[in-house]
């Protein structure tokens, strides 16, 4: 296959604060890196698990220039929410800043009719030059992107280039990759649904637990597309207790992903409200994780 644009394993990097709450610049750096280091082909910063939506765009577009200057593999900005005008001119700004590509999100809490959907995603994507991958998070933003928003919004962009699928609406997946073929780029948003859309045959992932088990998704990935099924099955089942982990209603994303990386000894802080803080459970369960999982490593 053709070697995709962001590469296979992506990750959606958790924003570090420092201990006061404020945006850590250098922090940031150190875990890119360390990400880069560990299996990660690409970063996608300020989404969901970014804490976007609890950063100010100043703090947006000085995270995005930080993290492009130290690595080499592509940097994914994430620049949209519910106000087209303001995600354009943020994408415009992002843009400017060594950045590979725009992350360009379903608009939150307004639930437009898909005819807004699509409206919203083209303005985004007519706001820069760079390739832009769609971010399909209806848990998030209460309107999913349908299957046909999708394929017409790519074929009216020629810069839409992928789509970072976290519906878990495997059939709408399959009738995207279907009819956009090989050019286009599908990735699982979920990391527990990861192989089933390797299976329809997605790209790879934007992934929350790579920042602790990026070498085994990209392992199991590479098995996949070379048709090793067993091999890929076996990686899935060592890799679900970090898919478990990664996110549950009593420890929402990205705070589990925050407690791993403490874990591993990386400074990123705690997550800003109206996510709280960690607590011994947490912190506990991220260090069985991260050990378990390096175990198995050998």
């Amino acid at each position: 296959m053709r070697a995709p644009r962001f590469g296979f394993v992506l990750t959606a990097m958790v924003t570090p604060f420092d201990v006061e709450g404020a945006l850590d610049l250098d922090a940031a750096a150190s875990l890119a890196r360390y990400l880069v280091d560990h299996g990660s082909d690409a970063l996608v910063l300020a989404g969901s698990t970014g804490e976007g939506s609890a950063l100010s765009d100043e703090e947006k577009l000085s995270l995005f220039a930080a993290v492009a200057e130290v690595v080499t593999v592509p940097v994914v900005a994430g620049t949209s929410g519910a106000d087209t005008a303001h995600s354009q001119a943020l994408t415009r700004e992002a843009s400017a800043l060594g950045v590979a590509g725009i992350l360009a999100t379903t608009p939150s809490y307004t639930r437009p009719s898909q005819s807004g959907v699509a409206a919203h995603l083209t303005a985004v994507a007519r706001a820069t030059n760079l390739p832009v991958m769609l971010y399909d998070i209806p848990s998030r933003t209460g309107r999913k992107i349908a299957a046909s928003t999708t394929i017409a919004v790519v074929e009216e962009n020629a810069n839409v280039v992928a789509l970072k699928d976290a519906s878990g609406d495997l059939p709408a997946a399959a009738t995207v990759r279907a009819t956009l073929g090989e050019g286009f780029d599908l990735y699982s948003g979920d990391d527990a649904l990861t192989l089933p859309f390797l299976a329809i045959g997605a790209t790879g992932l934007v992934s929350v637990a790579a920042h602790w088990a990026g070498d085994e998704f990209a392992a199991m990935i590479v098995a996949a597309h070379a048709g090793d099924w067993d091999r890929a099955r076996s990686l899935n089942s060592l890799l679900a207790p970090s898919c478990a982990f990664a996110s549950t209603e009593a420890y929402p994303n990205p705070v589990p992903a925050k407690a791993a990386m403490r874990a591993l000894g990386l400074a990123v802080g705690q997550c800003r409200l109206p996510h709280t803080p960690s607590d011994d459970v947490i912190d506990t369960q991220a260090h069985t994780i991260v050990r378990e999982l390096l175990a198995a490593r050998g």
